[in-house]
């Protein structure tokens, strides 16, 4: 059993029971448009939230375990959403393409060697002027607890060729365990 599907036999810190406020103000500002890939949707609460919203929403992510929940929650709410066990850095292989793609908690797993093909993975399911909306644990926040922390340069650097990194800004990333969250970095990025 890999890391997540272990951490999904419980409640993994990430899993707030709701979608983070920053995608929340997203929708509520209509920069979200459909249809919407969710990548690495865990047991899906964006997802399912764009679905309530009226949206098309897919959610693709490597755990079994928090797919079968995602689907749970989707039947017990009576919501339209698509959900794949997928590897994010094989999204090519969904074969269609999407307007908007979120991304909450994913982009700060990756590898350095992984984030090339993820962005090539990533050009290839957003149709152009696509946009990609990311928050990722932000280099601000002390070493310690949690995945490897994020600078600005490094987005860029990943979304250099292609791309249009249309703001990178300071964000919270909220957390069942940290009261006050997570200093993170919340990324608009427009394939151009």
């Amino acid at each position: 059993m890999d890391f997540f599907d272990a951490a999904y036999q419980g409640t993994p810190p990430w899993e707030i029971g709701r979608p983070q406020k920053e995608f929340v103000a997203l929708v509520r500002k209509g920069e979200i448009t459909a249809p919407i890939l969710d990548i690495g949707c865990g047991t899906g609460e964006h997802a399912l939230f764009f679905a309530a919203e009226g949206y098309e929403a897919w959610g693709v992510d490597s755990s079994p375990l928090a797919i079968q929940k995602a689907e749970e929650k989707a039947s017990a709410r009576g919501l339209a959403v698509r959900f794949l066990v997928h590897d994010v850095l094989d999204l090519k292989s969904l074969g269609r393409t999407f307007a908007t793609a979120t991304d909450s908690g994913l982009f700060h797993t990756l590898s350095d060697a992984d984030r090339p093909v993820f962005a090539e993975n990533l050009a290839a399911v957003l149709a152009p002027g696509g946009r990609y909306f990311m928050l990722c644990f932000s280099d601000l926040e002390p070493p310690g607890y949690g995945p490897r922390r994020i600078a600005q340069e490094e987005i860029r650097a990943t979304f250099r060729d292609g791309w249009e990194v249309n703001f990178i800004r300071p964000a919270v990333f909220e957390s069942r365990t940290r009261g006050e969250g997570i200093k993170a970095w919340l990324a608009k990025v427009t394939r151009t």
